[in-house]
């Protein structure tokens, strides 16, 4: 855990961008000889991107964790040699899985109380409005903010078929 936090601390100092919102997750504590899911996700934010690493492929949750720590430090070296929009476009990949703590419903992402009658055209007027903020073309928009938005009305108009 060490290594990866350290990882972590000169990859926002490296790239200039704060990381916050740190979150490392497993079903097991460290030392657990044969684990039943040895898996780790390790979520942060950093540059107004929601970023999820998780390794499984390992045995052991240390191995799993060190894995992360090279996933970091490889981000560290693209940032050496490469560009901050490099950096970026490999961390697009690892957005995939929600943070812990479960995902807000396509209610509350669109916007749409309970007491609200709920049609496809409620739900499409609801992501427009909300998507005029949400777009990563705008300001105070990013792609996490669209892509939860993108799957709350796609979830919201299943519900209502």
């Amino acid at each position: 855990m060490r290594n990866v936090r350290e990882s972590l601390r000169l990859f926002a100092s490296d790239s200039g961008k704060q990381i916050s919102n740190l979150v490392i997750s497993s079903n097991v504590t460290l030392g657990d000889d044969s684990p039943a899911d040895p898996g780790v996700s390790v979520w942060f934010v950093w540059d107004e991107l929601s970023v999820c690493i998780p390794v499984d492929r390992y045995s052991k949750v240390e191995a799993n964790l060190q894995a992360i720590h090279h996933i970091i430090e490889a981000r560290r070296t693209e940032l050496r040699h490469g560009t901050l929009a490099l950096v970026r476009a490999t961390f697009t990949g690892f957005t995939a899985l929600p943070a812990p703590g479960g995902k807000r419903s396509w209610r509350d992402v669109l916007g749409l109380s309970a007491g609200i009658e709920v049609t496809a055209q409620t739900i499409n007027y609801a992501y427009r409005e909300k998507s005029k903020k949400a777009h990563p073309d705008v300001a105070g928009g990013s792609e996490a903010a669209m892509a939860e938005l993108n799957a709350a009305r796609d979830e919201a108009l299943k519900a209502v078929r």
